[in-house]
């Protein structure tokens, strides 16, 4: 009996290593279930980030350039993971820039001052110091980031980490099939070419 157990842990141990292996030869995962799209006419493209994280600071230029090339038919969602509170914190700044509509104006700059001035920002009055000087008055921030509509995203926000199952960042969805992050694409680079060669599969599937 116990023979038989070791085997089959054998068996599934090997299986294991070679999706992994397929999976880093390839770049990407798929995942299993496939998760619904917000848009069914686009091809959704999420990509989980903090602030915090260095690897995403170094992965921004080349994604905010290749943003700027994309097809019609591509919808790019950014989805800040928040796995402690600190995050939660940085992505509640993300939502707050979302519902005030600044997201251009704010998100670099965002980057910076937590990379580079080594900025906290974690606090409801940092942040409404940082808004301002984008030209966002505190009362304007204030009632966005206390709003029902920022509040509802952050309840939402872990639990959308654990249905693509990202641990983490930056990491990329494609169309809520296919899961690509530096560690399966081997550089940032990688990433990119992953995507589109991804986007055309789906875009030529439609």
């Amino acid at each position: 009996m116990l023979k038989k157990i070791t085997q089959t842990s054998l068996i599934v141990f090997l299986f294991f290593c070679s999706f992994l292996l397929k999976a880093e030869q390839a770049g990407y995962e798929t995942l299993t279930p496939a998760q619904p799209t917000q848009n069914p006419d686009k091809i959704e493209v999420i990509e989980f980030f903090w602030y915090g994280c260095p690897h995403c600071y170094s992965f921004e230029p080349l994604l905010e350039k290749w943003v700027k090339s994309l097809p019609k038919n591509v919808e790019f969602i950014r989805q800040p993971a928040a796995f402690n509170e600190l995050w939660s914190k940085h992505a509640k700044a993300y939502y707050t820039a979302e519902a005030l509509g600044v997201v251009d104006k704010v998100h670099a700059d965002f980057f910076d001052a937590v990379q580079n001035k080594k900025e906290s920002l974690d606090t409801e009055e940092a942040l409404a110091k940082f808004f301002a000087a984008h030209g966002v008055n505190e009362a304007q921030f204030k009632e966005a980031y206390n709003s029902f509509a920022v509040d509802t995203k952050m309840r939402n926000a872990p639990s959308m980490a654990t249905r693509y199952g990202i641990t983490g960042v930056p990491a990329i969805i494609i169309n809520g099939k296919y899961k690509t992050n530096g560690t399966l694409a081997g550089s940032h680079e990688k990433m990119i070419e992953i995507m589109d060669k991804l986007i055309k599969q789906e875009s030529a599937a439609k």
